[in-house]
């Protein structure tokens, strides 16, 4: 399994390249030409305290926390699909994962589409963030062969034993015992503050 991070993925959206592709998806004219003056000529400042900054003008990417960036984002990759029936690409938003089934040790196949997606993401302006993208290998095989590690760029993918894809940690044996430990840990903590603050003698309406 491959689990893909994006270099700011949002903020490397070519407008026109995007159009082009919801043209190509079926969305009339109107609607793409209020997509593309939406991303285009925005202005921006910075506002720290009472200080503003001078306003610039962007034409690249879409905003961070628009609630159409996402959808723009997976509509820009809709054609980042598996070539082959023994792979499947998981999306949502930008977060992907190539997940290969790998039969009789050959990588072929599962090596080919992680090739064929780094292409795409060049096509369509994306760069890998490599500290981040990470493989993990799921082998239950009492003879485990050595996994060679995957090569993007020039640069290593480092392989893992577990990561944190769509919230949720992945073991490479497939348990949910990390996981579990995670949500436990996180509900331990909000309970010793509740405790704290219990203490205090806040009125019930803050505790809750």
């Amino acid at each position: 399994m491959l689990f893909i991070d994006f270099s700011s993925a949002f903020n490397t959206i070519i407008p026109q390249h995007l159009i082009e592709k919801l043209s190509l998806l079926g969305l009339n004219t109107p609607l793409c030409n209020w997509i593309l003056d939406f991303l285009t000529e925005r202005p921006q400042s910075v506002r720290i305290g009472n200080s503003i900054s001078s306003t610039t003008t962007l034409s690249t990417g879409a905003p961070q926390g628009c609630v159409l960036s996402p959808l723009l984002f997976t509509l820009l990759t809709h054609d980042c699909a598996p070539m082959h029936s023994s792979n499947h690409i998981i999306k949502f938003a930008d977060d992907k994962a190539v997940v290969g089934l790998i039969s009789k040790n050959d990588e072929s196949a599962y090596r080919e589409e992680v090739q064929r997606l780094t292409e795409g993401c060049g096509a369509n302006n994306l760069s890998l963030n490599m500290d981040k993208t990470k493989e993990m290998v799921v082998d239950f095989r009492r003879a485990q062969n050595d996994h060679s590690p995957l090569i993007i760029d020039g640069s290593s993918v480092e392989i893992v034993k577990s990561t944190k894809f769509l919230g949720v940690h992945r073991a490479d044996n497939l348990t949910w015992s990390l996981n579990t430990s995670s949500i436990t840990k996180k509900a331990q903590q909000h309970l010793y503050l509740l405790r704290r603050l219990r203490k205090a003698h806040l009125p019930p309406p803050i505790l809750t």
